[in-house]
């Protein structure tokens, strides 16, 4: 009978669980069927949903491989023995050493998503007393994420080791706690931000979000001039030319890439075929950067495409199975909403923040250097912008990705050589994982099972003081927006 679970259990990861495209379209199918759509309107939101993601996968892959001469480049030429601070790198490194030095395989990483995801579908079910309403539903970052949380669970509370129970009961309590909790903790933000859209974000950043618009939001309050959007901002004379987000992108990413390519050189892109010794240098340099703004556009399209699908379906079930709950999706899907050059100045000021702290890294001699992955840069300091200039405007989108970019390096240089991950190549990388669970990780290492009660204690607190603070509204933001919109905007009024 374990067998047959297992079979079916490994069938479920392999095929939707972490693949995100069919994963989204079983949610589709399930909310279609529970809202008793016809068998056509299902199989067609199914078709919509699952292509849309295909399309957001293609835009935010080609985005990926874009940066990829720059990446190789800057651990190769300059004979960097460094880590790579990217979640494919970090899930490769954990890998490694869970074979190496705990004996273990992947296997036990999929037990433990399964029990973490089991127990988020339980606190979401349970909202009236955990207040809880996010299902966490990006399947390839729950497996990465899982992975790196084994890690550093084991590594800060070794005797976990000798009992497999124990193992997964933590781990699972944990890991379903951070997933359930960091979704939930950016849903009205999430809401404010897409006009009552109905999803959150369910990615390596949430707690990074959450912390850097309310900062945001803070800092406009406080400000006494009128806070400006990036979409406001209505640059003169030749400047125009940035209003224009296609233009804007293309003529950022050419400087920001062309300076990289420029000091790599054509010998060695050649070398490493890159590119062909025929290419002429300038156009391979406009081309590459002229394509992030293709595959900017791309994932945009593929957004529009299944977001929609979605979020129709997901109403039955939240009317049925999970009532009030909204799905946790890819941080990606945000890109279509906000100011439309959001998502660049985050990159550029995010990457400026890493390359500032990884040169402080070499001239303190640090032990661990760190070289920029892609995913962590962009996505991370892009999502940080595009909410941050929803709440606090342009200046906003600049100071918070730049200071997630430094964070995100010395976070990792830290928690990678506390833990022991350094030596294998990669980390996770990305903001909550170079800052929430570095100290998570901290922690528990020093108070062993108190600092476990400690941090699950904590996780719990976020969302019931979250629910004290707008207690009239809360549950309000996933169930009715326009009447929550309209209940804080007399409140506002009133004050």
């Amino acid at each position: 009978m374990l067998d047959v679970l297992q079979t079916i259990w490994e069938f479920f990861v392999n095929n939707f669980l972490t693949v995100p495209a069919y994963f989204i379209g079983l949610l589709v199918v399930v909310g279609y069927a529970l809202l008793k759509k016809p068998w056509y309107d299902v199989l067609a939101g199914f078709i919509k949903a699952t292509i849309g993601f295909f399309i957001l996968q293609v835009g935010s892959g080609g985005l990926t491989s874009n940066f990829r001469p720059i990446l190789v480049g800057l651990k190769d030429k300059f004979n960097l023995d460094a880590m790579v601070i990217d979640p494919y790198f970090g899930q490769n490194a954990v890998q490694a050493g869970m074979e190496k030095e705990l004996g273990r395989t992947f296997s036990d990483v999929m037990i433990l998503l399964l029990i973490a995801f089991i127990f988020n579908i339980v606190l979401v079910a349970l909202k009236r007393f955990t207040k809880l309403r996010a299902l966490f539903t990006t399947g390839h970052v729950q497996m990465q994420q899982a992975a790196t949380a084994f890690w550093l669970i084991l590594f800060a509370i070794p005797s976990l080791k000798n009992s497999n129970v124990g193992i997964l009961v933590v781990m699972g309590l944990l890991l379903g706690l951070y997933w359930a909790v960091g979704s939930n903790l950016i849903v009205g933000q999430s809401q404010s931000l897409t006009d009552g859209a109905g999803f959150t974000i369910a990615h390596q950043q949430m707690f990074g979000i959450g912390l850097s618009t309310w900062l945001a939001e803070k800092m406009a309050k406080k400000s006494k001039k009128e806070t400006k959007r990036l979409d406001d901002i209505k640059l003169p004379g030749w400047l125009r030319i940035f209003n224009e987000n296609m233009v804007a992108t293309a003529i950022l990413m050419t400087l920001f890439f062309g300076i990289i390519l420029l000091i790599l050189g054509k010998p060695y892109l050649v070398e490493k075929e890159f590119m062909k010794e025929t290419q002429n240098f300038v156009f391979y340099i406009m081309t590459t950067s002229f394509h992030f703004g293709v595959y900017l556009a791309i994932l945009q399209l593929g957004v529009r495409t299944f977001v929609t699908e979605l979020t129709n379906s997901f109403q039955g079930i939240s009317r049925k199975l999970l009532p009030g709950a909204v799905p946790g999706v890819d941080c990606a899907v945000a890109f279509g909403f906000g100011s439309q050059n959001a998502v660049t100045i985050g990159f550029i000021f995010g990457a400026l923040g890493q390359f500032l702290a990884i040169i402080a890294l070499v001239l303190l001699k640090s032990p661990t250097l760190v070289v920029a992955g892609f995913v962590p840069v962009f996505f991370d300091n892009a999502i940080i912008a595009v909410y941050a200039d929803n709440k606090g405007g342009a200046k906003a989108a600049m100071i918070f990705p730049f200071l997630s970019g430094i964070a995100q390096v010395f976070g990792s240089a830290f928690i990678a050589s506390f833990v022991g991950l350094a030596q294998y190549g990669g980390y996770l990388g990305m903001w909550d994982w170079a800052v929430v669970w570095p100290i998570f990780t901290v922690v528990m290492k020093y108070l062993s099972y108190i600092g476990v009660a400690l941090v699950v204690i904590a996780l719990i607190v976020i969302p019931q003081i979250q629910y004290r603070l707008k207690k009239d509204t809360y549950f309000l933001e996933t169930e009715d927006w326009e009447e929550c919109k309209r209940i804080r905007a007399e409140k506002e009024a009133g004050n």
